[in-house]
């Protein structure tokens, strides 16, 4: 049985008269409800995208604390290591779950995606831990 975890987090190469520190704040957000559970960022002027398809999630996400609970250096800091361990089970697939860890995260942990895009994503991996009964850290 195929998991339905999607998470895509592509992030475009920038010019080289960008700095790696530029604040995402014309971040694009939508919940889509026609289908069920996916939350979708993008941001087409940096070339990212970050699409979490997961049932349950934004209803678990509703009864957590607000990203107003967190600062941004804490949740660049959190993601940055469940990115790695992430990233790591993803290349390990005879010792790790295929169906659970499919696809790379792209994630700079230099760049200022902004506030959403982090908290959204260290929420998604508190969820997976706690719906697949993972450890990421």
């Amino acid at each position: 049985m195929r998991i339905a975890v999607i998470v895509l987090f592509l992030i475009g190469s920038f010019l080289a008269c960008e700095s790696s520190k530029k604040s995402i704040e014309k971040s694009h957000i939508s919940e889509n409800t026609s289908e069920l559970d996916t939350i979708k960022i993008e941001n087409k002027e940096l070339e990212y995208e970050i699409i979490i398809i997961e049932n349950g999630f934004q209803s678990w996400l509703a009864t957590q604390r607000s990203k107003d609970y967190y600062t941004q250096q804490t949740l660049e800091s959190k993601n940055k290591f469940y990115v790695m361990e992430w990233n790591r089970r993803v290349m390990s697939p005879n010792r790790y779950h295929p169906d659970l860890y499919t696809m790379l995260i792209d994630y700079d942990h230099t760049v200022d995606y902004g506030m959403e895009v982090n908290y959204l994503l260290y929420m998604y991996f508190k969820f997976f831990q706690i719906k697949y009964r993972q450890r990421l850290m």
